[in-house]
């Protein structure tokens, strides 16, 4: 008789007091960085995206933490060392405020671009310059473009980094190799629906709001069914816009009055993964895709 198939995959995750889901408000506080990335090595004349990303740090970040405030929510922040510099008192406002600060790269740059050199460098120079600025010594981190590689998972377990929150291997906490992965989703990061630079990667007007939370809506309720973990990703340039505010007050509202949620931050939920039966049941190994036939 065949042995019945086991999947741990299927499995519900366990959380902490009864919790039956997690949320995480996420913002990454890119700035201009993406665009210095872009067009590093050419000059930069014109000021129309520089000045739109801008007002990401200049205003969007503040709205946004006093949004956090009113439901009494911590949230967190992913910094890349670029706008950190530019703004030196912004990540020690964050703490100060009791929110998570995370490592995201120094100029937006894509992991998978660099060699593990280059990677390193950037990795050190982020870390150093945080506890500059705040006096932490660890963070979590999160990859810029949401992309990584087996060498990136290596110098984040080098350099004692507490988790990433990159990937989409699932819907719920899980461990590459032991790290803690605290995952992201597409479907809730406000980038894809209302980026928009007036330039030639616009497809189209940014979305109806409307339209946009009762997505999340559904998808918070399908994350409160099956178990999971649902990380907002917004982007302080974008969702720091008076229409998104509001349309993010009224998301919280609908999450402030569901049962069964853990509404706390990614370094929260890493550490409890860290040392729950979760860590072992859902480990894989940062195995890259072979081409091989």
């Amino acid at each position: 008789m065949t042995e019945p198939l086991t999947n741990p995959w299927v499995e519900n995750y366990v959380w902490p007091q009864g919790k039956t889901c997690a949320v995480v408000c996420s913002f990454d506080v890119d700035g201009e960085s993406p665009y210095v990335w872009m067009h590093r090595g050419e000059p930069i004349a014109n000021l129309g995206e520089a000045e739109q990303r801008r007002f990401g740090p200049r205003t969007g970040v503040y709205r946004l933490m006093d949004l956090l405030d009113e439901f009494t929510v911590k949230g967190s922040f992913y910094v890349p060392g670029l706008t950190a510099e530019q703004h030196p008192g912004l990540l020690s406002h964050i703490v100060e405020r009791g929110h998570e600060i995370g490592l995201h790269g120094y100029y937006h740059e894509r992991v998978d671009a660099l060699d593990k050199a280059a990677n390193a460098r950037i990795l050190d120079r982020s870390i150093a310059l945080f506890t500059e600025q705040t006096g932490q010594t660890e963070f979590g981190y999160r990859s810029p473009s949401w992309e990584m590689t087996p060498e990136m998972f290596d110098l984040l377990r080098a350099r004692g980094v507490l988790y990433d929150s990159s990937l989409m291997g699932s819907d719920h906490p899980y461990s590459v190799e032991g790290l803690p992965e605290v995952p992201v989703q597409w479907l809730v990061d406000d980038a894809i629906y209302f980026r928009f630079t007036a330039g030639p990667r616009d497809k189209g007007h940014p979305a109806n709001p409307e339209q946009v939370l009762e997505s999340w809506i559904e998808e918070f309720e399908g994350i409160r069914e099956f178990g999971g973990v649902f990380m907002l990703t917004c982007h302080p340039w974008i969702s720091g816009r008076p229409q998104r505010v509001r349309m993010l007050r009224k998301l919280f509202r609908h999450i402030a009055a569901a049962s069964g949620v853990w509404w706390t931050t990614t370094a929260e939920i890493a550490a409890y993964h860290a040392t729950s039966s979760n860590a072992e049941r859902f480990d894989v190994a940062a195995q890259a895709v072979d081409t091989e036939i």
